[in-house]
């Protein structure tokens, strides 16, 4: 390994550790995603169970175990905590930093840092790689797969053919059948615009569905031997049924998926929409579609971009986490378009660097201003929003002149990182006890143990999902809900939305309800509900 080498992996390694794993735990966790995965994977662990996903006591059967396996592993190592949970996420997303370097370095040599660190940088990429959830893993090794296709179809070495196979069985494992949906869905679209349908048989290589099977299989099979509803609950239900009716309640417009893709870019959302335009005007030319051989890589990935959008936007459930599998080729399309007009000598245009300086730095803003963002719910006018503005707009102009100036891939990197390594640090350090108090169940939690002199089970009225599945994996209990009769027949505790004494009272028939306190972060208020037969007080 050479020198630069070894600072390419430094540079990497430190940027990873900083963006995917510095402060897991400066905020607990949030959502209903986050600690209901959590607290999966615990109950698996707990049971010694490595085959059926179990909620409560009961089999979850809503996604496959990928996730609950890698955080069972970091269980083991460092106990059951709320980072631990998060680290299956940073480690995957860091993999496929990884891959893309090594990627670039065999494919596009000189440009393989950049690339790397330009995904690793992207919101999106941030964003899931801190969260206890399926998205990441499957985003990683779906990427890592569709790398490994492509690497196959450029230097035709079966090896990477076997990667592809081996990835999307991981793919398999980590959120189901989208992963080999996607992956032949794309390759059917590169192939047709290719002019090249051969490339579908030739993909279909025996020893690698062997390989995907041998891999995806044996999980599929021994679940559902042991559940019989696994077919029904995970595949016509939880794939099926939420894509083509609102049965979650996730409806959201057609577009949403434009926006979503746009934020889960930055800061590289500019360069990401020229390249696209560039894309498609070089396919297009002449007024009909027309693919060069040096088209190849971009066509490809212009594919890997667009397909999950528009499949996902005509679905009846969407969720954000859908598409970051499609964030990889985003990033690396914005490093094709630089490098290949460094290579023909041809200038970006200035108005493209200029508005893409204001896109970073502008970033700082709401970055600066992420406590007033939580706690009210809108960005203050005064001296605080003034001075991050002028931050902004300094950094703006010198990104600006700098990039004028000089442009290569390095520079733009550079000068890019520098609001993403400051904006990062901020969320973190100024909004993750905001995020904490405001979304997360662990302070709750912690004001409600330092009350009590023993374990008691808990139950909730009128609360979130989001907060009863964090009560769930911070108390590690059943969570009971009053509206669904699920009343604890002893002593125990009740967590409800503020005003609720009333509703509470009847609900509790005869038994005293004595008012513990509350929590107004959240405007939740916990009591302390007794045993039956020991008469009804309403106390404060």
């Amino acid at each position: 390994m050479n020198q630069r080498s070894r600072a390419d992996w430094l540079l990497l390694a430190s940027f990873c550790a900083f963006l995917f794993f510095w402060g897991l735990s400066y905020f607990g966790l949030i959502g209903a995603d986050e600690p209901r995965y959590a607290q999966v994977a615990r109950e698996m662990l707990a049971r010694h169970d490595w085959i059926t996903p179990v909620l409560g006591g009961k089999p979850w059967l809503e996604k496959p175990a990928l996730y609950y396996w890698q955080a069972m592993l970091a269980y083991q190592i460092f106990g059951v905590r709320d980072w631990a949970a998060r680290l299956p996420s940073a480690i995957d997303a860091t993999l496929m930093v990884v891959a893309v370097y090594l990627f670039l370095r065999r494919f596009r040599p000189g440009f393989e840092l950049d690339g790397a660190l330009m995904t690793a940088s992207c919101a999106g990429v941030i964003g899931f790689a801190r969260a206890a959830s399926m998205d990441m893993p499957l985003a990683a090794v779906f990427a890592i797969a569709l790398l490994g296709w492509y690497a196959w179809y450029e230097s035709g070495n079966r090896v990477y053919l076997v990667g592809f196979y081996v990835f999307l069985a991981f793919g398999a494992l980590a959120k189901g059948p989208v992963a080999p949906f996607f992956a032949a869905l794309m390759i059917v679209i590169f192939a047709a615009a290719k002019g090249e349908l051969r490339l579908i048989s030739r993909t279909l290589w025996i020893p690698g569905i062997g390989l995907f099977c041998a891999v995806a299989l044996p999980w599929y099979v021994a679940v559902q031997l042991r559940n019989p509803e696994f077919f029904r609950v995970f595949i016509l239900e939880h794939n099926l049924e939420r894509y083509g009716t609102n049965l979650y309640r996730h409806q959201q417009p057609l577009w949403y998926y434009l926006p979503v893709m746009l934020l889960g870019l930055l800061p590289w959302t500019v360069f990401v929409i020229a390249a696209a335009v560039e894309t498609i005007q070089a396919w297009w030319s002449g007024g009909k579609p027309r693919l060069r051989s040096e088209d190849a890589l971009n066509v490809f990935l212009l594919i890997w971009l667009v397909v999950p959008v528009i499949f996902f936007s005509f679905s009846q459930s969407k969720l954000s986490g859908y598409i970051v599998p499609a964030i990889p080729a985003g990033t690396l399309l914005a490093v094709e378009y630089v490098r290949r007009h460094i290579a023909d000598g041809q200038p970006v245009p200035q108005w493209l660097l200029v508005v893409h300086s204001l896109v970073a730095a502008l970033l700082i803003i709401p970055a600066r201003m992420i406590q007033y963002l939580l706690l009210q719910h809108r960005l203050p006018w005064g001296m605080p929003t003034v001075a991050a503005s002028v931050i902004a707009l300094i950094l703006a102009v010198g990104m600006t002149v700098t990039l004028v100036r000089r442009l290569d891939l390095r520079v733009l990197r550079f000068v890019t990182l520098v609001p993403v390594v400051v904006v990062v640090a901020w969320v973190l350090r100024k909004g993750g006890p905001a995020l904490d108090a405001t979304l997360s169940a662990r302070p709750v939690v912690n004001e409600i143990s330092r009350m009590e002199t023993k374990t008691l089970p808990v139950g909730v009225f009128g609360v979130s999902r989001e907060t009863e599945y964090g009560l769930a994996f911070y108390r590690n209990q059943v969570i009971e809900r009053y509206e669904l009769s699920e009343i604890p027949n002893g002593e125990h505790l009740l967590v409800a939305t503020e005003g609720s004494q009333p509703q509470i009272a009847r609900i509790a028939g005869g038994r005293r309800v004595s008012r513990l306190g509350n929590f107004p972060a959240q405007h939740l208020e916990y009591s302390w509900v007794s045993a039956p037969g020991m008469g009804h007080k309403a106390g404060h």
